[in-house]
């Protein structure tokens, strides 16, 4: 047993009471409810904790009779709330309800997993702060995870009492009668689907469904029989300055649009048993650009945005599902915003540290429509994530939701331009997001590194925790710092001369600050370079107790490279690189070939392609000439 108590989440109210107890080799756990089945899963779960940290084989059974370890439930307690109490008696959990029931033998689990079979007795009484606490998967942007994966990140979220999740879907569903759209995609199938429903419904999670329904339509437009529902037949500049090379958004004055939709509704929403479909509906920059044009000019821009909104949601409605989502749209005409239906709910979403929460949130407040704060992991186009931008901006989010009354916390990871960060980035993010929007009280200012290490990596070594955080906060020290991604990233898509003109035009209009002088930008890199070397260096005295523990390795060691390449990319343009361009050349070809590899470790062939594309294309900048 370990004096330090670290939980994910923390929970409000912890009282140790002075002893221990010790769990014996044999014993019962105890399911003192009226109908025992309801709690299997969740005796299993511990049953399988007992024998694994504290070997201790406990059978199953039902009834009130002694027995070491007793479950209840005093439906008189909050929804979602538990007891957990530890005495030299033995243990009992009483839950709310059976979710309750549920968290407080996850809590109990992560006891044994730091503490073994001599527990210090104590006393935990917990409920969330919010009754929805969620996580968006990005699984549209090339990767396509497997289904062990999607498993494995479920199983995770859940023992941190995440209780929502999603898989954001554009064009990765397998729709029977599009198979053009999705056929090199490696998409989820209906029967895949319902397999991850029930999967979540054991660990009570609501898997909702999640597809975009308006913008972010440019992968179904990359085929001719789809154009002619496009706003534009084009690509158009977006307003953060990129190019985007195909149709994007849904028209709304293309009338098969709308019929389209509910046939598309018809058949991915019988596969979910949640009562909820967030259908997406965000960054519909092209709107009036082309073949509503001439709506836009009558009716106005938000207008004919919240007419389309507004027939979708009747085709929600008439499915039986309440509508959420994207609120960035409709919140750029705040003058709408009472007109939203009750039974909606809005996503309020920004990925930045300093981004509005809370006059956002006190809009929809104001209005009576439900909503929830949407943070991110901020990992996406950065290779190894913004640390300390993503405490920061799930911080505002959780702090704000909270003031506002928010129903619920969305915390999203996003695979934009390639989804090259590893899947273990975004487990920082998960984990905090997870621990705030539990209870923010307790757990704004965790020790993350060493819950990440007791509970994400499962290291003894207490390495993985710090190395995580500290190799996401290298993008800072560039000294440059582009929203929503980070130079280092960048300095992989587009010559050093071109991100200057760009990013100087995102870094004046939000965080105030300039790409530096060749002189400064040239030391900057070169401290990057070595911060990242240092930083990963204990990278191999890790001791983590995971099955996938030599994967992890890899990845982190992949992403500090990849890293590092990119410092000496900038470098090289600016005529300071420690090597050639040859061997920079050599060094792109080995990354290539190790992310391919690790890709197929988690991923789905699909999209890999066109994700390791882009590291092929930075190639050019080795060539002679």
């Amino acid at each position: 047993m370990t004096d330090e108590l670290v939980l994910l989440p923390r929970p409000r109210a912890l009282t140790r009471t002075g002893g221990t107890y010790t769990l014996p080799d044999f014993g019962t756990l105890q399911l003192a409810l009226a109908r025992p089945g309801d709690a299997l899963f969740t005796a299993k779960r511990l049953q399988s904790a007992l024998q694994t940290y504290a070997g201790a084989a406990f059978a199953i059974s039902g009834g009130d009779l002694a027995g070491a370890v007793r479950l209840a439930i005093n439906p008189a307690a909050r929804p979602q709330g538990y007891s957990l109490t530890v005495s030299a008696e033995g243990i009992q959990i009483v839950g709310g309800d059976l979710a309750g029931l549920y968290y407080g033998a996850v809590t109990l689990a992560q006891l044994l997993r730091t503490q073994g079979k001599t527990l210090p007795t104590l006393v935990i009484v917990d409920h969330p702060d919010f009754p929805r606490r969620g996580v968006m998967l990005d699984v549209s942007r090339d990767r396509v995870p497997n289904m062990d994966t999607v498993m494995g990140i479920i199983d995770l979220l859940a023992s941190w009492k995440i209780n929502e999740f999603q898989l954001y879907i554009e064009h990765t569903f397998a729709y029977r009668e599009h198979e053009r759209v999705w056929r090199r995609a490696s998409p989820f199938t209906a029967e895949e689907m319902l397999a991850l429903d029930a999967h979540c419904r054991e660990r009570y999670i609501d898997f909702v469904p999640n597809q975009n329904s308006f913008g972010h339509w440019h992968r179904w437009f990359e085929h001719p029989e789809y154009l002619h529902l496009a706003e534009t037949e084009t690509g158009v500049v977006t307003p953060w300055g990129t190019k985007q090379e195909h149709p994007f958004s849904l028209s709304p004055a293309v009338p098969e649009a709308l019929p389209l939709l509910g046939r598309l509704f018809d058949e991915f929403l019988p596969n979910f048993s949640s009562p909820f479909f967030n259908v997406g509906c965000d960054e519909t920059f092209d709107l009036g650009m082309g073949r509503s044009k001439a709506l836009v000019e009558a009716k106005g821009k938000g207008r004919v945005y919240l007419d389309f909104l507004l027939g979708i949601y009747q085709l929600v409605k008439a499915r039986g599902k309440t509508m959420q989502f994207w609120g960035d749209i409709i919140n750029e005409h705040p003058e709408l915003v009472p007109e939203l239906p009750a039974d909606v709910i809005a996503l309020e979403w920004g990925y930045e540290s300093w981004w509005d929460f809370d006059s956002h949130g006190a809009r929809f407040a104001q209005s009576g429509v439900p909503f929830y704060t949407c943070p991110g992991t901020s990992s996406w186009v950065t290779i190894a994530g913004r640390t300390e931008n993503m405490l920061g901006n799930i911080r505002g989010a959780v702090v704000n939701g909270k003031k506002h009354g928010a129903v619920g916390v969305l915390n999203t990871a996003w695979g934009d331009y390639g989804h090259w960060q590893q899947m273990p980035a975004d487990y920082p993010g998960f984990a905090y997001g997870a621990a705030a929007a539990w209870c923010a009280d307790a757990n704004l200012e965790i020790d993350l590194a060493s819950a990440l290490d007791a509970h994400a990596f499962f290291d003894r070594a207490g390495v993985m925790g710090k190395l995580a955080l500290a190799l996401g906060n290298a993008y800072k020290e560039t000294g440059v710092l582009i929203p929503n991604s980070s130079l280092l990233f960048w300095l992989y898509q587009m010559p050093l001369s071109e991100l200057r003109t760009t990013g100087k035009r995102w870094l004046d209009e939000t965080s105030r600050q300039t790409i530096e002088s060749d002189a400064a930008l040239i030391d900057r890199l070169k401290a990057t370079a070595a911060y990242i070397d240092e930083t990963i260096q204990p990278l191999a005295s890790a001791q983590m107790q995971r099955p996938d523990a030599p994967l992890i390795e890899r990845e982190y060691a992949l992403m500090a490279r990849m890293l590092a390449h990119g410092t000496q990319r900038g470098l090289l343009q600016l005529g300071q690189a420690a090597v050639s361009k040859a061997e920079l050349a050599a060094e792109l070809a080995e990354i290539e070939a190790e992310f391919r590899a690790l890709w197929l470790e988690r991923s789905r062939p699909g999209g890999l392609d066109d994700s390791a594309g882009r590291l092929r294309s930075a190639a050019a900048l080795y060539a002679d000439g």
